[in-house]
């Protein structure tokens, strides 16, 4: 309702009134997430209407490919599928690397693994020992297997408390991973600054925070070198722009999350070719499989980097035929927490 009738140019006009909304003037996930879509919306109007692509009306092209890398993936079925075993490539060493050495022949020099334990509502908590003695086998394995020709980026989804944390950093801290992930829960980045502090792995966070005002008390608090907004709940384009800028005031890169599909991910795409701090892009795989049936042109990748599309708006036209015909009836997210404490 704040959008209806309004003109899709008055970007910094709608973000106020939906941040505004209900006399809350705080960052908000829900709200922000519905403006963060209608946003990009409004910028593939605005983009298709001057027949230029995004970017070009953001600053212009800094970059002309992305680095990008991608989680590592089970081969065959659903996220979770496992082996008679019960073993896949989130708890098995062996298969994390061999699914990690396919991806780097493939052409990615950086691939993402999280194998710190369960997510539970009650993060953050201690590691147990279990745990940080599988996440260390898991990216040691993969470091032998890929040896330098890829970084290894290590999640934990705010797990844990600073100095569980630590405990675990301590562990991996030789196998050299580029970034370690939401070490504690985004709340605090006071308590993340402890951890930042106490390892030499560079702190990456920000997927699961919203607008300028969230990220600047990450940057206040020099809490992370490296943010992820996500532009499906960061507040959309032009508020992650904002947020990137302050970034490159305290010589913070900035690497694009994407937890959703082919349409944020060329919104990522759009704006990190105009960012002169951008580190590197998430992509999920080389955006083939489904996302690529889901667009009636798939989003260019070759060779570990992502190739920004030249037409105008967001780069992608969206397959509503294909959307119509696999409606979502699941009821879980991929990421669901215990609802328990984690006991040792």
């Amino acid at each position: 309702r704040y959008l209806v009738g309004r003109d899709p140019h008055d970007l910094e006009n709608l973000f106020r009134r939906v941040y505004s909304s209900g006399f809350t003037q705080r960052p908000d996930v829900s709200g922000m997430g519905c403006f963060s879509a209608l946003e990009m919306a409004c910028w593939d109007i605005i983009g298709k209407e001057a027949d230029k692509p995004v970017y070009k009306l953001l600053g212009g092209q800094v970059h002309e490919t992305l680095r990008s890398y991608t989680y590592l993936y089970p081969h065959t079925g659903s996220v979770h599928s496992e082996d008679a075993r019960g073993k896949n490539v989130y708890n098995d060493p062996d298969m994390a690397a061999a699914c990690a050495l396919e991806y780097v022949e493939q052409g990615f020099n950086a691939v993402k693994l999280d194998p710190a334990g369960p997510y539970t509502a009650y993060d953050g908590h201690q590691p147990r020992l279990i745990d940080i003695d599988l996440s260390a086998r898991m990216i040691k394995a993969i470091r032998e297997a890929v040896g330098n020709r890829a970084d290894i980026l290590f999640g934990t989804h705010g797990q844990f408390t600073a100095s569980g944390a630590l405990r675990l950093a301590r562990a991996i801290e030789p196998y050299d991973p580029l970034w370690f992930e939401e070490p504690v829960p985004p709340d605090m980045p006071e308590v993340m600054a402890q951890v930042a502090r106490g390892t030499s792995i560079p702190i990456a966070t920000g997927e699961r925070l919203t607008t300028k005002f969230e990220f600047a008390r990450v940057i206040e608090n020099r809490a992370a070198t490296i943010l992820q907004p996500d532009l499906g709940r960061s507040g959309g384009i032009l508020e992650t722009k904002k947020i990137a800028a302050m970034a490159e005031a305290y010589h913070i890169q900035v690497a694009p999350h994407c937890y959703c599909g082919p349409i944020v991910g060329a919104a990522n795409i759009q704006l990190a070719v105009t960012l002169p701090n951008f580190l590197i892009l998430e992509s999920l795989k080389q955006w083939d499989g489904f996302h690529a049936t889901l667009l009636k042109k798939k989003i260019g990748w070759q060779d570990g980097n992502v190739i920004p599309s030249k037409e105008p708006g967001l780069g992608v036209e969206l397959d509503e035929a294909v959307c119509d015909a696999h409606p979502y009836s699941g009821l879980d997210l991929h990421l669901q927490m215990m609802q328990t404490p984690l006991m040792p």
